[in-house]
């Protein structure tokens, strides 16, 4: 096979949560550049009519579904609309995630659960029903969990995000397990472990410690719009077909060095 057919994703169907802003909307794009045929979901409806209007700008059309996915009952009739109109689910990009910064001493019951549901629990009962309605009974499937460099360390000080760190230390765990599983339906399971991107999650953080970020990565910037895109490519893709299990993280060489 030639080099250039193993990124190639024509006529694959993808499944992006959280895809409607940020970096689901980066990886959105790169896979319907690369021939996807695309499915978002978010919670806000004029998110999502936002983002399927900057994927047509960019010639790809995209299914948009609202969806909570902190209501896990909601999880099978994803699914089953994305599989209605598609007929299949090739690739899951288990995105959508949430952070809440407080003490740890201080750190409100709601909040430990609401981080843990979106960024554990969802992404398991996602993956479940995607891999029995689609990737087990066809052999095939590709699994991208998207944790986080913070899942790999503690938290420095005046950061107070001891549910993030442990959830995102989770989804890579997650990840690892769930591919020794599933290697033998031909399911590749992999993670990718983004260090700080301009956000509106990372927004707060970055006021305060922007500067201190930067002055810690080795290339000297913080993550930008493209910067995801090759990453989701390559585990998405046959170029990825011998990789299970594993995690790369697009920091800027920061978590090399600390």
């Amino acid at each position: 096979m030639h080099v250039k057919a193993l990124f190639q994703l024509e006529g694959k169907v993808a499944l992006i949560t959280g895809g409607s802003r940020g970096l689901g909307l980066q990886m959105a794009q790169a896979l319907g550049e690369m021939g996807c045929r695309i499915a978002i979901s978010a919670r806000k409806a004029d998110e999502l009519e936002q983002a399927k209007a900057h994927l047509k700008s960019q010639g790809i059309e995209a299914q948009t579904l609202v969806n909570d996915l902190q209501k896990p009952a909601g999880i099978p009739d994803l699914v089953g609309s994305v599989l209605d109109q598609h007929g299949q689910i090739d690739i899951l990009v288990n995105n959508a995630g949430a952070t809440w910064g407080a003490a740890a001493e201080d750190y409100p019951d709601e909040a430990w659960h609401k981080v843990m549901n979106l960024n554990v629990t969802s992404p398991f009962f996602l993956a479940r029903e995607v891999g029995k309605r689609s990737m087990i009974p066809r052999k095939s499937g590709k699994i991208i969990n998207i944790a986080s460099v913070a899942g790999l360390k503690g938290s420095p000080p005046g950061m107070n995000t001891i549910a993030y760190n442990t959830s995102k230390a989770a989804a890579i765990n997650f990840t690892r397990a769930l591919a020794g599983e599933w290697g033998r339906y031909n399911i590749n399971v992999n993670a990718i472990c983004p260090g700080f991107f301009p956000s509106k999650m990372s927004a707060g953080l970055l006021d305060a410690m922007g500067d201190q970020v930067i002055a810690r990565t080795p290339l000297g910037r913080l993550g930008g719009d493209e910067d995801l895109m090759g990453t989701v490519v390559y585990f998405a893709s046959e170029a990825s077909r011998h990789v299970t299990g594993q995690y790369i993280a697009v920091d800027g060489g920061a978590s090399a060095i600390s």
